[in-house]
């Protein structure tokens, strides 16, 4: 059993560290507002530590799960950062979904103090951080990767070696790009149906047996019909990650025309007061 830190408890990384722990590692936890980090050790042991810093220190394995570039800098190389405490040969593990420049960054970081770095965004969303069946892409060197590996396998049901540095924020975005277009396309098909006097349930049950069908059809049709928006992930945080894969476009010079045109979307859906709701509620634009 390995000596592991994770920091960031929000609504993915408390269940993750919870699944690292039930597994028999050694965890000391990190968060932002400290009383959220008490709660995590009254329910799964450990420690908590007042920094990044200390949360790092002689720790083997070190995960991130925070809300940006922005945080992930502040608890990587702020003035209290994991990276200042660090052991050497040690893993940095971070389940943030990021840039890639900021992926790219970090390794390189790591690798001046002799450490390693993984990006390693997932999916899976709310439910299936709680449930410890998250899909995890990873970037960086295949040693590093089968090392941390065992650990990561605590709250994942996929995990895969994209490439180098970078590759697993890249496979990210590519994951909320298909998304998109695929839960706009659930949207308008189910307004079309409810507007044809179609009964859905039975649209559904019958499209859902051929080549419609989606995770997203099985998962979010009935919570579409019902307007009922609060499960797992947020608009808001699917507009940040968009927002990454589109700058990255225009990086990579590829054309994201209907993620563009999704996004825009979804920034009505925030004008709508939908910010918290979850991806699905697209439909609600439909509708109103």
């Amino acid at each position: 059993m390995a000596k592991v830190a994770f920091i960031g408890l929000g609504v993915m990384g408390y269940p993750m560290a919870g699944h690292i722990a039930a597994k028999g590692h050694d965890v000391t936890v990190y968060n932002r507002t400290t009383a959220k980090a008490e709660k995590w050790v009254g329910e799964h042991g450990g420690n908590h530590a007042s920094t990044p810093r200390d949360a790092a220190a002689d720790c083997e394995f070190v995960f991130s799960c925070v809300g940006n570039d922005d945080d992930l800098r502040a608890v990587t190389l702020g003035d209290d950062g994991a990276f200042h405490g660090m052991a050497a040969g040690s893993v940095f593990i971070d389940n943030t979904t990021a840039s890639a420049a900021i992926a790219r960054q970090l390794a390189q970081a790591a690798a001046d103090q002799d450490f390693s770095f993984l990006d390693a965004p997932v999916s899976g969303g709310q439910a299936g951080a709680e449930n410890g069946v998250l899909t995890v892409m990873v970037g960086g060197d295949a040693g590093t990767f089968e090392k941390a590996r065992p650990v990561i396998d605590c709250y994942a049901r996929m995990v895969g070696l994209m490439g180098p540095a970078g590759a697993g924020q890249l496979t990210k975005m590519v994951n909320q790009i298909a998304i998109a277009g695929l839960v706009q396309g659930l949207a308008e098909a189910i307004n079309f149906a409810q507007k044809s006097g179609l009964d859905v349930e039975k649209v559904i049950g019958v499209i859902s047996k051929g080549a419609a069908q989606s995770w997203q059809m099985e998962n979010r049709w009935q919570t579409m019909v019902d307007g009922d928006f609060d499960f797992g992930f947020a608009v808001d945080w699917m507009r940040k990650d968009l927002g990454i894969a589109l700058e990255e476009a225009r990086k990579n010079g590829s054309t994201l025309a209907l993620t563009e045109l999704v996004d825009r979307y979804y920034a009505e859906v925030q004008a709508m007061g939908g910010n918290r709701w979850d991806t699905s509620s697209l439909i609600a634009r439909l509708e109103k």
